[in-house]
């Protein structure tokens, strides 16, 4: 084998530094649109409020769509961001630095930089780490996707790529996206876009569990995808694989949910019906990329009636995810609307967040928070409730 070269840099400690001070928004802002709580005080906290063994959770801006836009990277250059990052959130997913474009751009070759300053920061602001995701079709490395690999090669580079990243954070990634977006919406798997399906057949998201539980044995181990909301052909056909897989002794650990929802569509009313049959299997669940996006109007703000709905929406996935036994991560998938990936790829949409783009809180923010601290006062499950 070719010697592989790990790109790193050293921990700008000073640069990753959470700011003392973070400058008042404008009053006008905060009274537009939300309800009397300190829209930037620093009672409400997330953290705080959710219960005992709860994690709540945002994705870090960076890589991906966010390189062509007219911003340095959030996370290194943003100081009120990572600082908001560090107090509200006691759990992170990389956004785009763990996909393959990003952490393994050439074959002998895996940038780690950026994954390491994350997972530093969270180790130092007591965060628990989402890694995200190790086997997909989209955001590959043209290296890989237009290479001309045998099988028994392209089956030695997933294998080393999973051993490697997996391994580099043995004892630090609390969940891995193992499998994400493996079936289509008519619950057939994507044996066409993606590369490892199509080449290797779907033994391999087997096997892609057993590399990654080797490389880390404590680390939870999940299928991951959007559209699955509810019962329906996509999260019926992951159902069934997950039965498959733990009656072969795969460790398979969790589902999750991505929950990219939309006002344009009613809120998925069975999620937590769904999420409850898969921790019936004794499966971990969560919610693992949450946004509420809507069509703006011709101004670009939101009226008062969907900013309502939405945190509504927010208010219905926590609720759900919080009446399973199981379901213990709930992450939103960028916590301010400044850096979203919504407007970027769904035209004319946006505001999908939780906070504007001046970090002002949303009545979305406030139904979170709220539902978390009513969990914790009147807990519905065992091992809720109690301190942190």
């Amino acid at each position: 084998m070719r010697p592989i070269r790990f790109a790193t840099t050293a921990l700008a400690a000073a640069a990753l530094t959470v700011p003392l001070a973070v400058p008042a928004a404008s009053a006008d802002t905060a009274e537009r649109h939300w309800p009397p709580h300190h829209s930037h005080g620093k009672a409400e906290r997330l953290r705080w409020a959710a219960p005992h063994g709860f994690r709540i959770g945002t994705a870090v801006a960076g890589g991906g769509h966010h390189l062509e836009q007219d911003y340095p990277d959030p996370f290194t250059s943003d100081r009120r961001y990572r600082r908001t990052l560090a107090r509200q959130f006691d759990s992170v997913s990389p956004e785009n630095q763990m996909k393959w474009e990003y952490i393994h751009p050439e074959r002998d070759e895996y940038d780690f930089a950026m994954a390491d300053r994350i997972v530093g920061f969270a180790g130092r602001h007591g965060q628990a780490v989402r890694g995200h995701t190790l086997l997909w079709h989209s955001q590959n490395p043209e290296w890989l996707e237009e290479g001309d690999f045998t099988d028994t090669e392209l089956r030695s580079i997933l294998r080393d790529h999973i051993t490697t990243v997996v391994g580099r954070y043995r004892g630090r990634i609390q969940q891995w996206d193992v499998a994400n977006e493996i079936f289509d919406s008519e619950g057939e798997l994507r044996t066409e876009e993606n590369i490892w399906l199509r080449e290797l057949g779907p033994g391999v998201i087997a096997d892609a569990f057993r590399w990654a539980h080797r490389a880390d044995p404590h680390a939870e181990l999940y299928l991951n995808d959007y559209g699955v909301e509810s019962a329906n052909a996509k999260s019926d056909a992951y159902y069934e694989l997950s039965r498959e897989l733990l009656a072969d002794g795969v460790p398979l650990h969790g589902f999750s949910a991505q929950a990219h929802l939309s006002l344009d569509y009613p809120f998925p009313g069975g999620l937590e019906e769904n999420l409850r049959r898969f921790d019936e299997l004794g499966l971990g669940t969560a919610i693992t990329e949450i946004d509420v996006r809507m069509t703006l109007p011709e101004s670009g703000e939101p009226t008062e009636e969907q900013l309502d709905t939405q945190a509504d929406y927010y208010r219905q996935a926590l609720s759900a995810c919080l009446d399973v036994e199981g379901c213990d991560s709930f992450t939103i998938w960028g916590f301010t609307d400044k850096y979203s990936w919504v407007p970027v790829f769904f035209e004319g949409q946006g505001a999908a967040t939780v906070m504007t783009e001046d970090f002002t809180r949303k009545k979305s923010f406030f139904a979170v928070y709220d539902t978390l601290k009513d969990e914790k006062r009147w807990p519905g499950r065992p091992g809720h409730g109690e301190p942190r």
